[in-house]
Order: C-alpha cells, then structure tokens, then sequence
C-alpha cells in the first residue's frame, strides 16, 4: 500500500482509473447524443425547407380566372348545404397543348368535358354531372375582354359558354354563370384543367386502368386520315397514362356509336379509375403534394384555390368520401336533331335532390337528422280548413313552390295552383289578399314566419315565396330523389371499368 507525504493511504489505482474511465464515457454518450439531435434537427429544418419551397412552388404554378366575370344574378350562398365544384376539362391549346392535343395554338379556347361534382355535407357521399357540350341552354350575361357584359343567349349549345369573348385559354366565369343559371346550384369552385395537366397527372399516378370495347387505330381519332394507320389501343383492358390516356378519353370516332354522349360514358370510367388509384396510395399531404405538382403546371382555379394550402386542404375534405358513395350520372338529355335538349322535369328533380342533399336513391346525406321546421310548441296548430291559396315561386331556387303547396295542404288548405311568380326576385314572402279576406291572409301567413300582407284589388289570396321561406324551409323539407331513369344509369367509382360503356 502506498502511503501519501500526509500520512494517509492512496487511493487504489484502478479506482482512480476505472472513475476517469465513467466520465470519458459519460462525455462520448453526451456528444453521441448531441450529433444525433444536431442531425435530426438538420433533417427537420431540410424537410420543413423542402414544404416550404414546394408549396411556394405550388403556389407558383397555380392561375387564377378572373373573379370580377362572375356574375352578381347568382343563387344564394348555402343553396345546398354540400360543397359544389365546377370540373372543366380545356382543349385550349395555349401554353404547349397544342403539341398534345394538336389543333393551331392561337385558336380560342373550349370546354371538351364539364362535371358539376356535388360533394353532400356528410363528406362521405358525391354525385358528379356530366353537361353534354352540345346541350341547348340559356347562357346569361357573360363580361367579355373589355369589361362589357353580352346579353342573355338562348338555345345556345352549352360549351359555346366558355368561348364567350373569344381568347384563347377561355371564359371559365361564363361557364360557371351557365351551371348556376341552370341548376339553381351556387358553384363555390371552380377548377379548368388542360391537356397538360391531365397527362401529368396520370403519368404521377402510375397510369389508370381502362377498357376498350375494340381494337382502335390512328384514323379512328382522326377521320381525316386515308388508311387505319398504327394500332393505338388494343381490345381489352390496360393501363394508359400521358398521351395515350389523354387520347383515350378524346376518343370519338370508330368506338361505340361515335357520338360525345359516348365519349362522356368513357370519360366517366376513366374518372372513376384514376380516383381509385389516387384512393389507393392515400389521401395524405406526403402523396398530394407530388399530385399537387403535377396538376397545379395546369391549372386555373378560382381564387378561393389560389393556393396551394388551399388546394391542398379541399383535398384531404374529401379523404372520407367512399368510392361506392361516388357516383356519376348525366344530365337527363334526349337528342334535338344534331343537339342535345333536357330532359324535363327529369333534370329538375335531379337539381332538387342535391339542393336537398339527397343520395340518387333519396337518402339523407347531410350527416344530421332533418325535420320540416314547425312553429313554436306553445303555438296553436294552423288550421286552414275552407281556405283556399294559390302559391307562385318568387325566387330562383327549382320547386320551392311545390313544397310550400304540400305544406299549405297538410295543414288543411286548398291549393288552387302552383306557378313561377312574374319576379323571382322577392326577398321577403309576401301574402296577397282581396277584398274581405284578410282574416285568412292571416292565417295563410302563420304558416310563413315573417311574411308580410298585402291588399290587393283583386279576389283571393295568393303566397308569393321569397328566398326568406327558400332559407327556413331548408333544402330537405321533402325527400326529393334522382329520377329513376337517371339513377338506373349511375356509375360508381368502384365499379368494374368495362361496365356501363354502352354508347362507347
């Protein structure tokens, strides 16, 4: 044993040594620690620099219509309780489509396909409409490139729409004030996408699978040609991305019965496929942003998506809608000659259904239980017994009448008619009364909160709706379902992509 100058024993050598030993390896534990937080840091900040950068390249990439074209004869904000989205496929040949889709770049722009995809409030249900581009509609005041507005066009094909004005990327704001005045829906977005866009997409996706009826050749997409040419799609089913998809949802000639009703049928089933394959990998912002990317290069939105955290975020809403619960159908149409007409009142109970936010087959898809609003429970009953009324719609929303009438007639009332008012721009409900009648005016107007009287010359009485009653009644006071022969034609998203290609 060592003893010290002081008289005391030294500490035994390995003691000393084995303490220096812990505190070496305490310091390499805490440095090792220390690199493994400074690299998980970096990686971090890289991948919050890495977001940032692409969405401020989103950002970039993203255009925007101009808002002012849109028309201020609109229906109200919440004319349905779901989301409505306005889809336009573009064969503008602006901006390098031209290599795509051939045709001369300066050209003015065209609608080639239209969806109206209504999204019901549950967010687990979605109707998308095909508009027939031939389809003869009303086309309402539109602004043009110097400011001024057209007036109104009638039996004008739909797709004529979005050429108002003449450009050549197109009058997306006019085909938005068609859809609105055509289906009494407010479009909360609209969305164009070009030739560009849709082939990228589908090459990010990995391609999508779809069926052909028949083997296809070059002089089937361009009927000018002499000779069949080169075999482009084979009979079967196969995957096709970039040009080849974008060739095969254009597709008219030599294929089904040649006609565009055709084509929207394939474009339908193509829609359905590349949702599915978009379903598969993921709703997530880690699969979206590399979507994003792809679409935004081509995209013109309104300004409430001119952003990438915008698009982004109306995205991940839909995370939750069920391919069975997606469905696509078509305007109810029948043939004009070489046009399309509407089919009546078919598509009108179509546009009440998704005001009602009900499901093709009539269920309740707003994600609560409605009831029809009733007077307060201390308020007596209204009884209408001996009272007769006549009911005209002073608004623009499609079968307000209709629902007032069988509320009025519940209550006992006779209805002696139901009719469109001579103005359908009446705020306020307003009951009409004749000489000696108002006591029962009074009445009539129980069943309307806030509806105003009024005396005029001549006898009876009368309800004319404002969009106060549109407001109160909800859009769901009765159980509008899609007409059957509508409905018996829908497609799924998840349905197999060679059913339901009748006309192509």
């Amino acid at each position: 044993m060592t003893i010290t100058s002081a008289g005391r024993p030294a500490p035994p050598r390995h003691r000393q040594e084995g303490s220096g030993g812990r505190r070496r390896t305490g310091r390499r534990r805490g440095h090792r620690i220390r690199v493994a937080l400074a690299v998980c840091l970096s990686l971090l900040v890289l991948a919050t620099a890495g977001a940032g950068w692409l969405y401020l390249k989103l950002d970039g990439n993203i255009s925007t219509f101009d808002s002012g074209g849109v028309s201020d004869d609109r229906p109200r904000a919440g004319s349905s309780r779901g989301e409505n989205i306005l889809l336009i496929g573009s064969d503008a040949r602006t901006g390098g489509n031209a290599a795509l889709g051939g045709g001369d770049k300066d050209d003015i722009g065209r609608s080639d396909t239209t969806l109206l995809l209504h999204v019901y409030a549950d967010h687990r249900h979605a109707l998308a409409v095909s508009i027939p581009r031939d389809t003869l509609v009303t086309v309402p005041p539109c602004k043009l490139p110097d400011g001024s507005w057209t007036r109104t066009q009638t039996d004008t094909m739909f797709n004529a729409a979005y050429s108002v004005g003449e450009t050549a990327k197109g009058n997306p704001a006019c085909t938005q004030n068609t859809v609105e005045h055509l289906t009494g829906l407010r479009v909360d977005h609209t969305v164009v996408v070009d030739f560009k866009g849709f082939a990228r997409l589908t090459e990010v996706v990995g391609g999508v699978r779809v069926c052909v009826p028949q083997d296809v050749h070059e002089k089937d997409l361009d009927p000018h040609r002499t000779t069949p040419g080169r075999l482009l799609f084979k009979k079967g089913v196969q995957t096709v991305s970039g040009q080849k998809a974008l060739d095969y949802v254009r597709l008219r000639h030599g294929i089904g019965d040649g006609s565009d009703i055709g084509r929207i049928k394939r474009q339908q089933a193509f829609v359905a496929s590349l949702l599915k394959e978009v379903k598969s990998k993921g709703l997530t912002p880690s699969h979206l942003l590399p979507l994003a990317d792809a679409a935004t290069e081509s995209l013109t939105v309104d300004s409430g998506l001119g952003s990438a955290g915008k698009l982004i975020s109306f995205a991940m809403s839909l995370k939750d809608v069920d391919l069975h619960n997606t469905k696509f159908v078509t305007l109810p149409w029948r043939y004009d000659g070489s046009r399309v007409a509407i089919v009546e009142p078919d598509a009108d109970a179509l546009w009440a259904a998704l005001r009602s936010d009900r499901t093709i087959d009539g269920r309740n898809a707003t994600g609560r239980t409605r009831t029809t609003p009733t007077a307060p429970a201390s308020a007596a009953p209204v009884t209408g017994a001996g009272i007769a009324v006549g009911v005209y719609n002073g608004t623009t929303v499609t079968g307000l009448a209709a629902r007032a009438a069988a509320t009025l007639t519940s209550d006992g009332f006779t209805v002696t008619g139901t009719a469109t008012a001579a103005d359908q721009d009446h705020t306020t409900t307003l009951v009409e009364y004749g000489p000696g009648e108002e006591t029962r005016a009074r009445t009539v107007a129980e069943v309307f909160p806030g509806a105003a009287l009024e005396s005029v010359t001549g006898p009876g009485i009368s309800v004319v709706l404002g969009r106060s009653y549109a407001t109160a009644a909800g859009p769901t006071t009765t159980a509008t379902a899609v007409p059957s022969q509508v409905a018996d034609g829908a497609r799924s998203a998840d349905d197999d992509p060679c059913s339901n290609l009748t006309y192509g």
